[in-house]
């Protein structure tokens, strides 16, 4: 079976109320989390994609057991540092990041070396920036250019640190508190702000943590070896996912989407932020909040004249994920619109910031770039009628479905290889485009 798609049709027309995937970071959280907490944990929707699947793979690995009755998946803890550890264990983490930069946190206590590996796109990621700070708490890691695979040994004399993150990862951040959770003292943590999902699943659960911002800067200390019960969750839907329907409506004639139930958490929100500030107009509606999270539907409808804009590069971090799509929204704006600051898009599945320039100019649009900040030259005229082929990209799924985007959007004849990737996080998303009338061959 072929592994590429063919769209040489626009989508042009459309009214839809959708449900996307079930938010991939919290998912991935609440069973890292659930294998850590005592009795046994219920989580609802979700998702089943790859990056998922691996996580619960892991765990299982581990020696943590877990079933799926219907649409719960029922995970049994047994507390802190809980794992059942036999000797030679391995740990494939696939393509996600999150997963494994998450789950040597988890991991500092292991008394038995763990070996963890990725696939070929994560194995090209930097992981100095969880491996030093967890050598602060005397965990022994071994890795050659710091990357996958490496090998992790953990200790029973574990020292709280001082931690300072200041390229607002969220993963990061998140990797040093899980490993907080099992070092007696207190943690001390400074972050540029980020996503936040972990602090408020630690406050709902009721781990020993304290909050505090100033300026850009996050303040968390937690007290670790304090056991936590078990949870039930219903996981929301993701704003990543998201995304793509977002830019689909406002970029296509006389449409509009309204996507149920999504996290709109405000460290999550920074794509609405930006595109509004384009002209965008995107609402909210029945907002509510959910453990800590706050949902709601979000109302989207075609943008006529959409402008240009100087983004905040404080906004970045609450929208790293999304700027593949938001580069196209600036594409068919009018006027320049400057980007800053975005080494971060560099580090992600591929060289993010590199690729999105390439394909820019491949439609015919001007960018330019100095270092790490971009102009995107918009061109609110902008129809193509070219053939356009869209491969060798490490398989990044959200480069395949931002794709997808644009040829539904701007027109051409497009061959779009890997469709695969999207298992990592979205695998319904071909299947909505097309019961919103996208002709996907």
């Amino acid at each position: 079976m072929s592994n590429h798609i063919i769209i040489n049709k626009k989508l042009d027309s459309f009214k839809k109320k959708i449900i996307v995937s079930p938010d991939k970071s919290i998912s991935i959280r609440c069973i890292l989390l659930a294998s850590q907490a005592v009795g046994i944990s219920r989580i609802s929707n979700l998702l089943e994609s790859e990056d998922v699947l691996n996580a619960l793979k892991a765990i299982k690995n581990l020696g943590i057991n877990y079933i799926k009755t219907k649409n719960i998946y029922k995970i049994y803890g047994y507390g802190l540092n809980g794992f059942n550890l036999k000797k030679n264990i391995l740990i494939n983490a696939g393509n996600s990041g999150t997963l494994a930069r998450l789950i040597l946190g988890l991991l500092v206590r292991s008394e038995h070396k763990i070996k963890l590996i990725g696939d070929k796109s994560l194995s090209k990621r930097d992981f100095s920036r969880v491996t030093e700070p967890l050598k602060q708490f005397g965990v022994n890691i071994k890795s050659k250019k710091n990357s996958l695979p490496l090998k992790i040994q953990g200790t029973n004399f574990l020292r709280p640190i001082n931690y300072f993150e200041d390229k607002g990862s969220a993963q990061c951040k998140s990797t040093v508190m899980l490993a907080a959770l099992n070092t007696p003292g207190i943690t001390k943590i400074r972050a540029k702000k980020s996503r936040n999902h972990t602090e408020i699943l630690f406050k709902n659960l009721n781990i020993p943590i304290k909050l505090k911002s100033k300026g850009e800067y996050d303040f968390i200390n937690i007290k670790g070896l304090t056991q936590f019960k078990s949870f039930d969750y219903i996981v929301p839907g993701d704003i990543s996912s998201s995304a793509f329907f977002i830019v689909l409506a406002l970029l296509s004639k006389k449409s509009e989407i309204i996507l149920n139930k999504i996290n709109v958490n405000k460290s999550r929100i920074g794509i609405i932020k930006i595109l509004n500030k384009m002209n965008a107009k995107i609402r909210f509606q029945n907002k509510r909040i959910y453990k800590g999270e706050e949902t709601a539907d979000i109302f989207i409808k075609s943008a006529d004249k959409l402008r240009s804009l100087n983004c905040p590069p404080s906004l970045n971090s609450y929208a790293i994920d999304e700027f593949l799509v938001i580069f196209l929204v600036a594409a068919k704006a009018k006027g320049i619109s400057t980007f800053k600051k975005l080494s971060e898009l560099n580090k992600k599945e591929s060289p993010r910031l590199n690729f999105a320039i390439k394909f820019l100019k491949m439609i015919g649009i001007k960018v330019k770039r100095n270092q790490d900040d971009i102009k995107i030259f918009g061109n609110p005229n902008l129809i193509l009628t070219g053939n356009y082929i869209i491969k060798d990209f490490l398989k990044d799924h959200r480069i395949f479905m931002m794709s997808c985007i644009a040829a539904l959007t701007f027109g051409g004849n497009w061959k779009i290889y890997d469709k695969d990737s999207i298992n990592t996080s979205f695998p319904k998303f071909l299947n909505l485009l097309k019961n919103i009338g996208a002709k996907i061959n």
